[in-house]
């Protein structure tokens, strides 16, 4: 199974990014018609969103396209929420890996959901982290 990173999600919509546009709509093409399924965990989902409504109060975009962009997600990709003990596993992960407070927690959540590989310009591409591999889309 695969999973996103918000940053992916951020280069599908950002004009401002062409390069990199082109290759997460590339990606998340590929992902979304794939046998192997991909997700969103909850975290990646609201940090999208966080995005979106900054970018809403710069003027960038309105509420229209927000919802525009995350209805097109739901449509394609499935949610997975975390239970409580990804906490603890974050604070394992981010000991073990020194790693940041977000990408443990991001990567506790893709363990638990039995993630295999994140797509991610945020960690070390080609890193795995106890079952997950990260790859990096843009390297």
């Amino acid at each position: 199974m695969n999973a996103i990173d918000t940053n992916v999600l951020i280069y599908f919509i950002d004009e401002l990014e062409p390069a990199k546009q082109r290759t997460a709509i590339s990606l998340l093409q590929s992902l979304g018609s794939a046998e192997e399924s991909t997700v969103l965990p909850w975290q990646v989902g609201a940090e999208f969103l966080c995005c979106l409504r900054r970018w809403e109060n710069a003027g960038r975009i309105n509420r229209d396209d927000t919802l525009r962009h995350l209805s097109q997600l739901e449509a394609v990709f499935t949610f997975v929420f975390p239970s409580q003990s990804v906490l603890s596993a974050s604070l394992d992960l981010s000991a073990r890996y020194s790693l940041s407070h977000w990408d443990s927690m991001l990567l506790a959540a893709c363990i638990q959901a039995g993630v295999d590989t994140l797509y991610s310009e945020d960690l070390a591409g080609g890193t795995k982290y106890d079952s997950v591999t990260v790859e990096n889309p843009f390297a």
